[in-house]
């Protein structure tokens, strides 16, 4: 059974490439459309990246697209392309105070230092994306989040969207390519989305993964030779509460890893959990 994939991500190849999230997020979802689901991505759009060149087109229904954040009633714009090569969707999400101005390093200034902000920045890019799905006319079946940056996903969808009109019945899929310092959010992050993280963490610097764990429907850790994230993971007593949620599936080393058996596995599971 095909599904319709919604797929959030910060880093495609070529338009931005800081790490293997950039080339994984062209492997995968061009594997899931080829196995016959419905699959489009969503992608922040930094100034760096060039309309002409890659044929950025206006959408007239994703102008000024409304949701709330921090209290205030906020509009974002979207423009779609494609994946060079391929017929992988990919629409563009517009902001131009967070998201113009970066760099190519896009987590870290151009001297190296790592930006205070990244937390919110990309917990306002997944607000934005969710409020994106009634303009698009299409509904997906599951929305599969990637890495912390977009790790307060499964939140907001379940403290916010799924009692409103449209957004009933949505599986959310968190897959954990990194677990690092910008895996810690700022508690106030949380506070400016709208949502509540559960009572049993305390203090004001959040684990992301932890945060979501009661609400997301499926954590895939992604481990490699060099990086074991389960393990990492159950470190976490949310988590490890809710473990029967967490999967793990192997992925190469490397600066160009092959993504094919990745990619099959992640068909199966989500074959297996939500067809």
């Amino acid at each position: 059974m095909s599904l319709k994939l919604f797929y959030f991500t910060t880093e495609i190849s070529p338009f931005a490439n800081t790490s293997n999230l950039s080339k994984y997020s062209v492997d995968v979802p061009l594997a899931l459309q080829e196995a016959g689901h419905d699959i489009r991505t969503i992608l922040p759009k930094y100034g760096f990246v060039s309309e002409r060149k890659y044929i950025l087109r206006e959408v007239i229904r994703l102008r000024e697209i409304p949701f709330n954040f921090n209290g205030n009633d906020e509009t974002v714009s979207a423009k779609s392309a494609f994946i060079p090569k391929t017929r992988v969707q990919v629409y563009f999400l517009e902001n131009k105070d967070l998201f113009k101005p970066l760099s190519d390093l896009l987590y870290k200034a151009k001297n190296g230092r790592v930006l205070a902000d990244n937390d919110e920045r990309y917990a306002y890019f997944s607000m934005a994306s969710i409020a994106t799905l009634p303009h698009l006319f299409w509904k997906p079946d599951v929305i599969i989040c990637n890495d912390w940056q977009t790790a307060s996903v499964p939140l907001i969808y379940q403290q916010i969207y799924k009692t409103k009109e449209f957004y009933d019945n949505i599986k959310t899929v968190l897959t954990v390519h990194n677990f690092d310092e910008h895996s810690t959010y700022d508690r106030t992050v949380y506070d400016k989305l709208g949502v509540k993280i559960p009572a049993k963490i305390k203090g004001d610097k959040i684990n992301c993964y932890e945060a979501s764990a009661e609400d997301v429907d499926l954590i895939i850790s992604l481990d490699s030779p060099s990086m074991n994230n389960t393990k990492k993971l159950l470190s976490l007593p949310l988590i490890k509460q809710n473990k029967k949620k967490l999967i793990s599936i192997k992925v190469e080393d490397g600066e160009t890893p092959n993504y094919e058996t990745t990619s099959s596995m992640i068909n199966e599971e989500l074959s297996k959990h939500f067809a």
